[in-house]
């Protein structure tokens, strides 16, 4: 079978496996409304509400009291709230209750459909957490729906960033917990090296529903979370390196990858780089500090780009990131791109400190037993998140039918044409007073864009990295008549765009005039990143149209050498060439196979550590709770001994993961290779556990006095901190090695060098 007929073919059976679903949930949604609960005061339904928590309580399958349930969240919506549930939103929660992950089109309402699997589930007493994108929305999302909850006799609350650690403690007790996924996911961090129970915040995992879940479970998944002592040092040294990257010219001394996500020192380069450090071979063993911190030196030098990939405020590095152009909070590069990046931008650096502990989103979802999810966008990676996440997609229809008109791409040969182009299509529009919404690709963009409207006599609102601080209010006001919003991605924005900013008015006037028009100025690696700009217009049946503006000077134009179509042409008007639609959805269809396979990859190697992780975590989790008979001093001193080998661990599985590619060159697998390391140096930890606790006990001389263990050492770090490292950068770096690198890992790991002739090694 042909493969476009394979496509459709397999496109058919997916459509006809969906409606099925949605069959089944439209008469379980018209069974609901049947329990017409009207005529019951608040003490009736309260008492239900009582019955429904004893059933779950008493092990009643939670399938069978779903109907009650959902139809008692359904009164109690409209009697606190006003909110009388739509039969698509109903059908959206049944979906949610049964695990599947629910495509809801932006402003259909997912925070009131997540209410009635979130009380469901929360009847057992286990508790229910509801992982949102940032704080904001966990705390509006808790007081906003929190009134039905407490009216029907469960508890709720929110966690936030900066809470004591008996706030949190006391916000995991209620029965449903709206928190975001990096701050759950440091909380649990922070409990793997707690010393006693009481220091502890979270309670064994239940049942998650994940809002934004393409951007949580896909695009920040492989995103390590982190926990690290405070070292509070700080030092100079990237200045040196810095400055010898800024002395080297590309062509001469560096090259490129094909994909420009690696940068190559040549041989040239080498012979410079060793005459600005003076330190003689570059590539001998005790030069390896120097030649790792070269290349993370070269790497933010020539690939990480200010405006774009960071900005510096307050003195501060801020990575910006990739998917909502936001600045990514409490977000690092690993240590050593992070301190290059510091140098590069002239500011001091304080050094990470020691890693305690790790875990990818991923890793930590898979902890609850009972996952699901929602989002506007994941029909177009539905692939993925079953490979993953066993996630099966579906697709919830909107309560009115959407009428965007997605106009084709225009593509022009250059961006200079691009920009010209996209100022007169908004002067021209802005001029009937229709609201626009223009989805850039970068700070730097959306600058640029914003200076080229205001040149042409136009005034517009910008939202990026850098005024992220007044999203809400910027985004209320772009449904207005007249309004002009540049903005970078909107994906996780969580606020829905109003026609007429809320003015009915004013919103009747907007839709005659064709509602929201919504231009995007590139085309984004992942159809589904480009799906979340065009859902802004038309909500709810709204009228509204979407339009991409393309050059084939973009970089992920360039990145795959489309520009070669045109040979050389610059015109200013758009290029009429059908071949190039296809080929640009080919090329995006490309990018997201291979970022699938550049997560697959990471999370390979991760999953090995995780698993790692776990058994030794249990054992500390039995010595935490006082399973097993032991003195406080032995119960102190084996905890500080487990996690002093696994921050050793992890030190070294990232250091053999760095270098693990070249195994590959010797014709091994590397993640073979890096599984066969990695389980050899977990297998010596117990018995260093044993002795290291032995010697000390003996010193101790079986004192349980606190002061004692803190004389010998036995304490925790003075303080600690959380972030995130941007775990695709390692993949960049991974590659950055040039033959005479390669010649000396092979001497150091003794391999014979007849092996070299028939290696492929890059062209300099």
């Amino acid at each position: 079978m042909p493969m476009n007929a394979a496509v459709k073919f397999m496109q058919k059976l997916n459509d006809r496996d969906n409606q099925n679903k949605l069959n089944v949930y439209q008469a379980k949604a018209e069974l609901i409304r049947e329990r017409n609960l009207e005529a019951w005061d608040d003490g009736q339904l309260q008492a239900e509400s009582l019955r429904l928590q004893k059933e779950a309580k008493s092990g009643t399958s939670l399938d069978g009291l779903l109907i009650d349930a959902y139809a008692l969240v359904c009164e109690a919506a409209k009697r606190t709230l006003g909110l009388q549930p739509y039969d698509v939103q109903i059908m959206a929660a049944i979906a949610l209750h049964e695990r599947f992950l629910i495509e809801q089109h932006t402003g259909e309402g997912k925070t009131l459909s997540a209410v009635m699997p979130a009380y469901l589930n929360a009847l057992t007493g286990e508790g229910v957490h509801v992982l949102t994108f940032n704080d904001y929305l966990a705390k509006r999302d808790a007081e906003w729906m929190g009134p039905i909850y407490r009216f029907l006799g469960l508890t709720v609350n929110s966690v936030q960033a900066g809470m004591s650690l008996l706030e949190k403690r006391e916000a995991y007790a209620q029965d449903i917990t709206y928190v975001t996924a990096k701050e759950a996911g440091f909380d649990y961090l922070r409990d793997t090296i707690a010393l006693g129970e009481a220091d502890t915040v979270h309670r064994p995992f239940h049942y998650v529903i994940v809002d934004e879940a393409d951007s949580l479970l896909l695009d920040e998944a492989r995103v390590p979370l982190v926990i690290a002592g405070e070292s509070g040092s700080s030092g100079n040294e990237g200045f040196r390196f810095a400055e010898v990257a800024r002395q080297l010219e590309q062509m001469e001394h560096y090259d490129f990858d094909e994909s420009m996500r690696n940068v190559y020192l040549n041989e040239t380069g080498s012979a410079k780089a060793e005459s600005l450090l003076g330190c003689g071979n570059l590539y001998e063993s005790h030069n390896n500090h120097l030649l790792s911190s070269l290349n993370c030196a070269l790497h933010v030098e020539t690939l990480l780009k200010k405006d774009v990939d960071y900005i510096v405020r307050d003195e501060k590095i801020e990575l910006i990131d990739e998917y909502t152009g936001r600045v990514a909070e409490n977000r690092h590069l690993p240590d050593g791109l992070q301190a290059a990046l510091t140098a590069k931008e002239g500011l001091q650096s304080t050094s990470g400190g020691k890693i305690l502990g790790t875990i990818t989103l991923q890793h930590f979802l898979s902890l609850y037993p009972k996952v699901c999810g929602m989002t506007a966008t994941a029909y177009a990676s539905a692939s993925e998140f079953e490979a993953i996440y066993e996630l099966q997609v579906v697709q919830i229809p909107p309560k009115r039918p959407n009428i965007r008109i997605d106009h084709p791409r225009r593509i022009y040969t250059h961006k200079e044409a691009k920009l010209k182009a996209l100022v007169q299509e908004i002067s021209s529009v802005h001029a009937t007073g229709r609201p626009i919404l223009i989805g850039t690709s970068s700070v730097e963009e959306s600058d640029t864009l914003a200076e080229a409207l205001a040149a042409a006599g136009l005034s517009c609102h910008v939202l990026n990295a850098r005024n992220d601080a007044k999203e809400a209010e910027i985004i209320s006001k772009a449904g207005e008549i007249g309004a002009v919003t540049v903005s970078t991605n909107m994906a996780g924005r969580g606020v829905d765009i109003r026609l007429g900013g809320g003015n009915l008015l004013q919103a009747e006037v907007v839709a005659k005039l064709g509602g929201l028009y919504v231009i995007g100025t590139h085309v984004n690696e992942s159809v589904r990143i480009d799906n979340q700009l065009r859902g802004r217009s038309a909500r709810q049946g709204d009228p509204g149209a979407s339009i991409f503006f393309v050059s084939l000077e973009d970089e992920l134009m360039l990145r795959f050498g489309i520009d070669k179509w045109v040979r050389g042409l610059r015109q200013d008007e758009p290029l009429e060439d059908p071949v190039l639609q296809s080929k640009i959805s080919h090329i995006q269809r490309v990018a997201m196979a291979q970022n699938f396979d550049i997560r697959q990859e990471l999370n390979y190697y991760s999953d090995m550590v995780e698993d790692q992780r776990r058994i030794l975590y249990e054992e500390r989790l039995g010595i935490l709770k006082g399973e097993k008979p032991m003195s406080p001093s032995e119960q102190r001193v084996r905890l500080f001994y487990i996690d002093e080998f696994w921050a050793d661990h992890l030190v070294y599985a990232s250091y053999i993961r760095e270098g693990i590619h070249l195994e590959s060159l010797a014709s091994r697998n590397p993640m073979d290779e890096f599984h066969a390391l990695i389980t050899q140096a977990y297998e010596e930890i117990p018995a260093k556990i044993d002795r290291a606790s032995a010697d000390m006990l003996v010193r101790l001389g079986g004192s349980n006095d606190p002061a004692e263990w803190e004389k010998l050492g036995l304490k925790s770090p003075a303080s600690t901190r959380t972030y995130m490292i941007s775990d695709h950068y390692i993949q960049n770096k991974r590659s950055s090695w040039t033959p005479m690198t390669v010649m000396a890992y092979y001497l150091r790991k003794g391999l014979r060098l007849v092996l070299m002739p028939i290696i492929k090694l890059p062209k300099y």
